[in-house]
């Protein structure tokens, strides 16, 4: 029987013969060479989280050797504010490790995306990028430990609407055609977003469906394999990419915004971690979440409101962070819990063969499932930078694991109850509250900045910039101004629609 690496739907896999992380310059050379490959395309992250693009003819073989060796010059003004106009030319050098097919060119494309490098030569340390880079690092180097990381993408998708096999208000989740509108174009999106590098786990249509205005909202999700942190932030940042193009080549809308009217499911990015020492998972002990997992939610749990900074950074997202809509509002965590911020999914760690059961014809043997279980983060949305809040929850499990009282946090903030729920209201008062606005999470990292600064991972420059950024929105007051003024909240969803 073939491995199922032979079966590999990214094409430059198959032809290389390597594991991407393994990719070197000759590689891609050989690739484009053969192949009539016409346009390389660097692709790199700004402030606003989207993808920038700089193409290059392949023109000779000796420029393409050149433009992969050195990189090329890029204005760093025009792409983050806190970079001045006078010392703004940065390099934007390929990562081979992330070189793609384009699967929307017209004319034969190879993509990388890049790191940012200054006039010197070194890694520019504001780079949302290197500050994960450096964030796993020093991970390793303090704990032993390798960690790893996988987002879920929810978004809707927006078009004229149907009169019939309308879905029930809100009761979209993994509804099945003709009920769900868009199951074709997920699963193209499942297989191009395969092809560029994503280690996809499922696609499937989520709690969100209702009609407005003449046209059908339908939210839908793609969720990720667990893999190492930096490759976890490439694939949501090439994902989310992938999306929007799919969308507008079918001529369909498609938002991340965290919330895109009152009432309705919000749009979350939620993120698993587990951790790793010599390869293997050490999240369980026997059945139990072990010792350093809990350690690393205490983590969590302490970096929570100054998290938000880098997880949740436009007005809207604070929209989204309200009782009763699936997201979390209090800072605490629990087993399999929707109400909570930090959850801990089912883990396959029932001793039952469950295939055996419905399948008696196959081994009674139970396969080893201690790698499956993870910690799922709630509260970031797709405004995020997919780095930064990586990056933060790395230094946050570095911290509770760091932490001599991390056990004691993490038992005095467990819940094991719907905590919106009005017979549980003293323990609801009891635990801390996320920030309701970007004012109040700026104030938050303010407070906490040095947590995060720690070892030279997050830049004192990235800081005051993300900081400065919060606090322009000026939305201290931003849940009375929409009591106030309702209308108010669909112009700021109308403005930040296309967020992140």
């Amino acid at each position: 029987m073939k491995d199922i690496a032979d079966f590999n739907i990214n094409p430059l896999v198959v032809y290389i013969g390597k594991d991407p992380k393994d990719f070197m310059k000759a590689d891609i050379i050989r690739y484009v060479i053969n192949n009539g490959i016409r346009i390389i395309d660097f692709r790199y992250a700004a402030n606003d989280g989207r993808l920038k693009t700089l193409s290059f003819p392949v023109s000779s073989a000796a420029y393409l050797d050149s433009i992969l060796s050195y990189g090329e010059r890029v204005d760093g003004s025009s792409l983050f504010p806190y970079i001045e106009a006078g010392a703004s030319d940065l390099y934007v050098v390929p990562r081979f490790c992330t070189a793609y097919i384009d699967p929307f060119a017209e004319i034969p494309t190879v993509g990388f995306l890049c790191a940012y490098f200054t006039r010197d030569g070194i890694p520019l340390v504001t780079s949302p990028q290197y500050t994960l880079q450096k964030a796993h690092q020093v991970f390793n180097a303090k704990t032993g430990l390798t960690f790893e990381a996988m987002g879920e993408l929810e978004y809707y998708v927006i078009d004229k609407e149907h009169d019939f096999f309308m879905a029930d208000n809100q009761r979209g989740y993994h509804e099945s055609t003709p009920f769900s509108k868009f199951y074709t174009f997920r699963n193209k999106a499942m297989e191009l977003i395969s092809q560029v590098g994503g280690h996809v786990k499922y696609v499937h249509s989520e709690v969100g469906c209702f009609s407005l205005n003449g046209k059908v909202y339908e939210q839908n999700e793609i969720e990720f394999l667990v893999c190492p942190v930096q490759s976890a932030a490439d694939q949501l940042l090439m994902a989310k990419w992938i999306l929007r193009t799919l969308a507008w080549k079918q001529g369909l809308d498609l938002t991340f915004a965290p919330k895109i009217t009152e009432g309705k499911a919000g749009s979350g990015m939620h993120i698993h971690t587990r951790l790793l020492k010599n390869g293997k998972s050490i999240m369980t002990e026997g059945r139990a979440l072990s010792t350093d997992a809990k350690k690393a939610i205490a983590g969590y749990i302490t970096c929570a409101a100054s998290l938000t900074a880098f997880g949740n950074t436009n007005p809207i997202s604070y929209f989204r962070l309200v009782p009763h809509q699936e997201a979390p509002t209090s800072i605490c965590w629990g087993d399999s819990n929707r109400s909570v911020l930090v959850r801990v999914p089912l883990g396959w760690t029932a001793k039952t063969n469950m295939s055996y059961t419905v399948n008696p014809l196959e081994s009674r043997e139970l396969p080893d499932s201690t790698n499956k279980q993870t910690v799922e983060i709630r509260s970031p949305d797709c405004s995020a930078d997919v780095y930064l809040i990586l990056a933060g929850l790395v230094n946050a499990a570095k911290i509770g694991l760091e932490t001599p009282n991390a056990l004691e946090i993490a038992e005095k903030t467990y819940v094991d109850v719907n905590i919106h729920d009005n017979r549980n209201i003293a323990k609801l008062e009891s635990l801390e509250q996320l920030p309701d606005s970007c004012y109040e999470s700026a104030q938050e990292l303010k407070k906490n900045r040095s947590l995060f600064e720690a070892d030279g991972v997050f830049s004192p420059a990235l800081i005051d910039g993300t900081i400065s950024k919060l606090e322009s929105y000026n939305d201290k007051n931003i849940r009375q101004e929409i009591k106030d003024n309702p209308p108010k909240m669909m112009e700021l969803i109308k403005k930040y629609y296309h967020c992140g």
